[in-house]
Order: structure tokens, then C-alpha cells, then sequence
């Protein structure tokens, strides 16, 4: 489990397919702190852990991962949202983030309001439904508030510290971001449903 407090952001090193896509990730984490078979939330996605040097770890991808996230995109330098799970006693200052994208949602646009930006998105169809206003999402393993929703866009506002300490500083309309909608938004629905 993670919070969507983004700790890190970490460079894409190498990446190889070996059957499945390995990643070389540098990071600014203490890696004599991570074990081996760890989970570590790169934009968002739940990864373990395969292989750890002095500033890096490496990361095997299975192909149903990289079908279902933006992690096709992922090329040598790009930079990345990096968390370590959650630990007992840790403060919780985003929501609970499981690690598992839904899907993958599209900058549409963007726009400068004072010192922030507002970013719109489109979500799939069929995941439009589970966001609300004022309500949480995981996008690139960011824990955002949603702002207004019209249809299946959304939109989020970053300020300047979110900007800085994430890779949304890098964000450009037509990128595809990784969505993880709220649990609670999920079983919310799924109750309706059966009632």
C-alpha cells in the first residue's frame, strides 16, 4: 500500500526485454534500505524489486502491465514518480493508494491559474463514473483532489511544490498518466449496484 505522497523522482536508466521488460531505475533512495523483492510505486505502477545497486534497482514488467499503463512510454532518461510502500506508524498524507492502475487517462489541457496549473483530463468511459468532485485520485501514483467533472474529463490544479518535487513540471497535453481511481469510489458504486 502506498499514499500517493511522492518521495523521489527517479531516472530511467535501461531498459531491456528479456521475455519481460526490466527497468533499471536510479533513485535517491538509501538502496541498503530496500530489500530485495520490495514494492516500490514507479508512476504509480506497484513494482517488486528483482536486482539493487549503489543508486539504483531494477524492476521486471510483465506484459500485462505495461497493456494496461503508460509504462509503454517509458524510455532511457525519462524521469518518474517514485514511492516506497506504505509502513506501519508512516503518516498518511495522501489516500490509500493500492499500487494498481485502472487505466490510463489523457492530458487534454492545461492552463496557468496564478501561481498554479490546471490540468484537465479525459478518463476511459468506463472509469468516469468512480470520480467526483473534491473526491481522490492516484495519477502517476500522485494522490490529487479532483476538482470539477464533466463527462469523463476531470480536472486537477497543481501548485508549484507538486510541480517541483514530481514529474508534473514536465506534463504536456496528449500525455498519457496513469489513473488509479479512490477504493472507496469503487466500492461505493459496487453497493449501489446491488442495491
Amino acid at each position: 500500500m502506498f499514499t500517493g505522497i511522492i518521495t523521489d523522482v527517479g531516472i530511467i536508466a535501461e531498459l531491456e526485454q528479456q521475455g519481460d521488460l526490466r527497468a533499471r531505475i536510479r533513485t535517491g533512495y538509501d538502496t541498503a534500505s530496500i530489500d530485495l523483492g520490495a514494492s516500490i510505486a514507479s508512476d504509480g505502477v506497484c513494482l517488486t524489486v528483482i536486482a539493487l545497486g549503489d543508486d539504483w534497482y531494477d524492476v521486471q514488467i510483465s506484459a500485462e502491465t505495461v497493456s494496461k499503463t503508460n509504462l509503454d512510454s517509458w524510455a532511457e532518461g525519462k524521469r518518474v514518480n517514485l514511492e516506497r510502500a506504505l509502513k506501519v506508524g508512516d503518516e498518511l498524507g495522501g489516500h490509500i493508494v493500492s499500487g494498481h492502475v485502472d487505466g490510463v487517462a489523457e492530458v487534454t489541457e492545461m492552463k496557468d491559474e496564478g501561481d498554479s496549473t490546471r490540468v484537465t483530463l479525459r478518463a476511459p468511459q468506463s472509469l468516469a463514473r468512480f470520480i467526483a468532485p473534491k473526491g481522490s485520485v492516484a495519477l502517476n501514483g500522485t494522490s490529487l483532489t479532483v476538482n470539477d467533472v464533466d463527462g469523463c474529463d476531470f480536472g486537477i490544479n497543481f501548485i508549484p511544490h507538486t510541480k517541483e518535487v514530481t514529474t508534473w513540471g514536465d506534463v504536456k497535453p496528449g500525455d498519457r498518466i496513469n489513473l488509479e481511481i479512490d477504493t472507496l469510489a469503487r466500492y461505493v458504486a459496487r453497493l449501489q449496484e446491488a442495491g
